[in-house]
């Protein structure tokens, strides 16, 4: 019975995951389309597409910190900053919700 509900629980995580790239390439479309942001936009946005600026801001950071000896060295600590970090925060915390 156990087993049952093993299987049961991963065919329908197998048949979830598969669904998902399907329903944001087609609420990616819509929000070419519009305007102005909709609803289901601004719940993607917020539920998907923050969490990883926030990943991606993280990354770029200690990347950042990593990479900063050779960025002095090269005399591009700036740019290294503003790509690594800069930007990422910019697109996770200073756009409006909804707007890609």
């Amino acid at each position: 019975m156990i087993k049952l509900a093993q299987k049961s629980i991963i065919i329908v995580l197998i048949v979830t995951f598969s669904i998902i790239p399907f329903g944001s390439a087609g609420l990616a479309q819509e929000y070419l389309e519009a305007e102005e942001p909709s609803g289901g936009g601004m719940l993607f946005d917020t539920v998907v597409v923050r969490p990883i600026g926030i990943l991606a801001t993280a990354v770029g950071a200690v990347f950042f910190v990593v990479s900063l000896p050779f960025s002095a060295l090269g005399d591009n600590v700036d740019t290294a900053g503003e790509k690594l970090v800069k930007d990422p925060a910019k697109f996770t915390f200073k756009r409006p919700l909804g707007e890609f």
